[in-house]
């Protein structure tokens, strides 16, 4: 009896529209990423011919020694943006594909449509903006209030990746933006626009196009409700650059992150504001986040926070409230709470000076920045407590240490970089953990006092304040 070889037949499958996960059958809701009805059927078909050996070709072209490859193809051109172009690494390189994601209404579009303007202006090649969101017209009105008209900046309104592919070919351009890739759908392939399938689509086609004719490419990209790049994660490998746009609705920061970068450092962070002409770059943005008073007021202290590889001045506020029965509320405002519960315990089982268990307390920081890392301690724990004895600290006194449960003040990094962003803004003394004192490199006209324990630095900023 003779047997033939038959191609197996295509079996159901399903998987998610949402995040990629695949089930092993259909189900109402995501267990991986809990998304109700994402959970779409997809054909999967075996392979022909599994466990086959490729057989080697010629390629299209050899490989070459390093030495004789020209770096000139992979230069940043500067998009004249001073605090993107120093997130980026100096400017978009020809070829290189960025996703900005961001929540709505941050200001994505805003920046880009100035790098658009700013792109045609002075690089030479045209700039294309695709907006799969809002119609041309729309975007026309955005331009005239931030001023950026300009004869090669050519706007489109698509949602179609063909589409897309046209305009590339009749306008040409240098740089091209598309706001946001989840509008854009590729034909012939499954799923709905936004869903991973098509997300991964439409992505893999443009890096494809803009690595080939050499074209900056930056896509928009939305953001889920915890903070994470909506779509696959294998739109984030894709890409050469990620950079997340972050900013308070009600405060005018605004802060653009480099996630990743294979161009320069990955940890950088730009600085603008945004008013009501447009978004702006912010090359000092210390000022924003320190409040100038005539005399001194207590409940403040102020530190120096590291964004990426920026030092920033930064001014914490706390309120003492009235003694109020059972349990008093612990309020902030760009600052973490459960930092802020650990800092009043401390304080009030090691110094023995306050009494906290039964008031108020309010604690915030100025400008809408927030501090999350535990060099905030030791600042947040002076404000409390110069409002709770009521004694101003010295306006040019900073403090940088990390609180510890025993009341021990713990190195920190980059000392001696915060240290000099504080004597740049006058700042006369410095409170920081014991071994920071960088030797030699001390900021002129600072001094520097290491304090082992929160006794020892209430005792030094008392001294600072009197003297």
């Amino acid at each position: 009896m003779t047997t033939t070889r038959a191609t197996k037949a295509a079996r159901p499958a399903y998987v998610c529209d949402a995040c990629g996960h695949q089930p092993p059958k259909w189900l109402g809701r995501c267990p991986e990423c809990g998304e109700w009805g994402s959970v779409i059927e997809s054909t999967v078909t075996s392979p022909l011919g599994a466990g086959r050996v490729v057989s080697s070709r010629m390629p299209a072209e050899p490989a070459r020694p390093i030495a004789t490859i020209s770096a000139a193809p992979a230069k940043a051109v500067p998009t004249n943006v001073s605090e993107l172009d120093r997130v980026l690494g100096g400017g978009l390189v020809p070829g290189a594909v960025v996703l900005l994601a961001g929540e709505p209404g941050v200001g994505k579009s805003t920046l880009l449509l100035d790098v658009a303007q700013q792109w045609a202006a002075g690089a030479g090649t045209p700039s294309l903006v695709v907006s799969g969101e809002e119609s041309v017209s729309q975007v026309r009105l955005r331009a005239e209030r931030l001023g950026a008209l300009h004869d090669k900046l050519f706007l489109a309104a698509e949602s179609d990746l063909g589409a897309v592919l046209g305009h590339l070919d009749a306008v040409k351009p240098g740089l091209l933006i598309l706001d946001s890739v989840q509008t854009i759908s590729a034909p012939g392939t499954e799923g709905v626009p936004g869903g991973v399938t098509q997300v991964r689509a439409v992505t893999s086609a443009l890096v494809g196009v803009a690595k080939e004719r050499g074209i900056a490419t930056v896509l928009v990209g939305h953001v889920t409700k915890d903070g994470q790049v909506a779509g696959p994660r294998v739109l984030e490998h894709l890409v050469d650059v990620v950079l997340h746009f972050e900013g308070d609705k009600h405060s005018s920061l605004r802060l653009v992150r480099g996630v990743k970068n294979r161009y320069g450092a990955a940890d950088e962070v730009g600085c603008f504001e945004m008013n009501e002409s447009g978004i702006t770059s912010l090359a000092d943005p210390s000022g924003l986040f320190l409040t100038r008073y005539q005399e001194p007021v207590p409940g403040t202290c102020v530190t120096v926070a590291m964004e990426g590889r920026r030092a920033l001045v930064t001014e914490v506020q706390a309120l003492i409230g009235a003694e109020v029965q059972g349990s008093p509320r612990r309020t902030v405002s760009g600052l973490d709470s459960a930092r802020l519960a650990m800092v009043l315990a401390v304080l009030e089982r090691r110094t023995k000076q306050l009494k906290l268990y039964n008031r108020e307390v309010f604690a915030a920081t100025v400008g809408g920045i927030r501090l999350v890392e535990p060099s905030a301690d030791l600042a947040m724990a002076l404000a409390v407590a110069s409002g709770g004895l009521d004694l101003a600290m010295a306006p040019t006194l900073v403090a940088i240490g990390e609180v510890g449960l025993t009341g021990e003040i713990r190195r920190v990094g980059a000392v001696g970089r915060r240290l000099a962003e504080a004597a740049r803004l006058g700042f006369k003394d410095a409170l920081v953990p014991p071994g920071c004192d960088p030797e030699g490199s001390a900021p002129r006209g600072m001094r520097i006092t290491e304090v082992s324990d929160l006794r020892s630095a209430l005792q030094a900023a008392a001294r600072a304040s009197s003297g």
